[in-house]
C-alpha cells in the first residue's frame, strides 16, 4: 500500500531534522567546543572572539536535539494511531525566535573567520584540521554554519507542502495552517532583522563618507535617495558641482572634496525637510532646474535631466 503524501513530507521533516541536529552538533561540540578550549589556552585567539562568532548555537543545538527532534521522533512512531504534527510544530515556531540573533551575526561570523585565519596561524591550523575529519564530508566551516541559516525556509518550505497535501478533513488540518502561519511570521521576522541590519550598515558607511559629523550621525534616519547636482549661481549664470543626501529629516547639501582623505564630501549645508518647498523652475537656459526653499536658504538646482529632476522633486 502506498504510504499517504502528508507522511512523506512528515517522514522527510523527521530525516531533515536528523541530519540538521546532527550538524548543529558539528558546530557546537566540536568546532565551537574545540576552539574554545584552544582559546583558553591563550595560543589561537581570545575567546570573546570565538563566542562572537558562534553566536547563541549552543542554544540552538540544545532546543533542536533535546527538544524538537525526540517530540518529532515520537510523533512519527506513532502516526498510525495519531497522524499529526501540526501541534509539535506550533511548540517550535516562538523558539525559532533564537534564529533572528545568529542570523543578525552571520556576515560578521564569516569576517571574523577570514580576519582572524589570517592573524592566528594556530586558530586556522584548528579549524583546517576540524575540516579534514570525516564528519565535515569535505565542507568548511563557513559551510556548515550556513545551515542554521536556511533552516527556518525550509521548515516553511516542507509546511507548505504538507498543508497542500492534507486530505480535507485530516485532523490535523487546523494545527497545520496555524503552525505554518506562526513559521511564517518568525521567516518574516528573521527577515526583517536582516533587513534592518544592511539599513544600519548603508548608513554608516554614508556616514563615513560625510567624515561622521557628529550632528549627522543618527540611526534612525533613512536615506532616501543620494546623488550629484548641479547648483546654479544667478550672480554670474554659472553652475558648480554639488552633492545631495537626502535624509528622512534632513537634506545635506554638499561639496566633493577634491583631495579625498577618509570623507568624500563636506557638507555645507544642512536643511530640515519639515516645512521644505520644492518646484520646477522653467529656466531656458538651464533646463532640469528646480528650486528647494527652506527655513535654512534657497537652492536652485540643475539635475542631469527631466527624469532625474522629477525623482528629486517627487
Amino acid at each position: 500500500m502506498q504510504e499517504p503524501e502528508e507522511k512523506k513530507i512528515a517522514l522527510e521533516l523527521l530525516e531533515t531534522e536528523q541530519a540538521y541536529v546532527n550538524r548543529l552538533y558539528l558546530l557546537d561540540q566540536v568546532f565551537y567546543a574545540e576552539l574554545m578550549k584552544e582559546a583558553k589556552t591563550g595560543k589561537t585567539v581570545p575567546e570573546e572572539v570565538v563566542k562572537m562568532i558562534f553566536s547563541n548555537i549552543s542554544s540552538i543545538y540544545q532546543f533542536h536535539a533535546e527538544f524538537f527532534l525526540p517530540e518529532l521522533q515520537k510523533r512519527m512512531e506513532d502516526w498510525n494511531h495519531n497522524p499529526r504534527i501540526g501541534d509539535v510544530i506550533q511548540k517550535l515556531a516562538p523558539f525559532l525566535k533564537m534564529y533572528g540573533e545568529y542570523v543578525k551575526n552571520f556576515d560578521k561570523a564569516v569576517e571574523l573567520i577570514t580576519a582572524w585565519s589570517e592573524k592566528s596561524p594556530p586558530f586556522q591550523e584548528l579549524i583546517a584540521d576540524i575540516q579534514k575529519r570525516k564528519v565535515c564530508a569535505n565542507l568548511t566551516l563557513q559551510h556548515h554554519m550556513l545551515e542554521p541559516v536556511q533552516r527556518i525556509p525550509r521548515y516553511e518550505l516542507l509546511l507548505k507542502d504538507y498543508v497542500r497535501k492534507l486530505p480535507p478533513q485530516s485532523p490535523d488540518r487546523g494545527d497545520a495552517e496555524k503552525a505554518l502561519e506562526m513559521i511564517f511570521m518568525v521567516a518574516k521576522h528573521s527577515n526583517a532583522a536582516i533587513a534592518e541590519m544592511e539599513r544600519l550598515q548603508n548608513l554608516w558607511v554614508v556616514y563615513q563618507r560625510l567624515g561622521l559629523e557628529d550632528d549627522i550621525v543618527d540611526p534612525s534616519n533613512e536615506l532616501i535617495k543620494e546623488g550629484p547636482i548641479q547648483k546654479i549661481s544667478t550672480r554670474n549664470n554659472s553652475t558648480s558641482e554639488k552633492y545631495l543626501f537626502l535624509f528622512n529629516n534632513m537634506l545635506l547639501y554638499c561639496v566633493p572634496k577634491v583631495i579625498q582623505v577618509g570623507a568624500e564630501f563636506q557638507v555645507h549645508l544642512r536643511m530640515d525637510v519639515e516645512g521644505m518647498k520644492v518646484r520646477e523652475l522653467k529656466d531656458t537656459e538651464f533646463p532640469h532646474t528646480f528650486l528647494v526653499s527652506g527655513k535654512q536658504r534657497t537652492l536652485e538646482l540643475q539635475a542631469r535631466s527631466e527624469e532625474e529632476m522629477n525623482t528629486w522633486i517627487k
